[in-house]
């Protein structure tokens, strides 16, 4: 006669040891917008807004840094750290005077970065632009938009997956 017992136990140990605890991974972003000129009479605004709607089981939110880059390749000042929640937008500004040049002209970078974990313990969702306008008029000349960089990662039947990762 077949004995349950001797076929459970064994199953149900080789189960209870494949539940061991999950990993949290730190994943990080790198997004960069192509060198952009500026004018002595213009500024420059990067803008960061996160489109990930709260959920029950997860806060909306992104956190991360802008960097700025003069032409040489040299940082401009330090990082400028951003934590912006479901439709909270975050600006900052470069002044032309913040390029150390002497002429009426030069180009600069930028460069985003943005960290999250897996598995999400926030929903990030990040829309970024890039801008310059004139000083006087407030006009704005340059314009650089993306469209949704999602950090929102969706368990698969093989583990989380990132949606539109690399």
């Amino acid at each position: 006669m077949f004995n349950r017992t001797a076929f459970f136990v064994p199953v149900l140990l080789a189960c209870a040891y494949g539940q061991g605890t999950t990993a949290t991974a730190i994943i990080t972003r790198n997004y960069s917008f192509p060198p952009t000129g500026l004018s002595s009479s213009e500024t420059a605004q990067v803008n960061v807004m996160n489109t990930a709607p709260a959920s029950s089981s997860a806060a909306s939110s992104c956190a991360g840094t802008i960097r700025f880059g003069n032409a040489a390749g040299t940082e401009i000042g330090s990082a400028v750290p951003f934590n912006v929640t479901g439709a909270q937008i975050f600006s900052t500004q470069l002044a032309f005077s913040k390029l150390g040049i002497t002429a009426n002209r030069g180009e600069f970078a930028v460069a985003l970065q943005v960290t999250t974990s897996i598995p999400a313990t926030t929903l990030c969702s990040l829309v970024f632009s890039l801008e310059t306008f004139d000083n006087s008029t407030g006009a704005t000349h340059i314009f650089l938009g993306n469209s949704s960089a999602t950090l929102v990662p969706a368990t698969g039947p093989i583990g989380p997956i990132i949606p539109g990762g690399r």
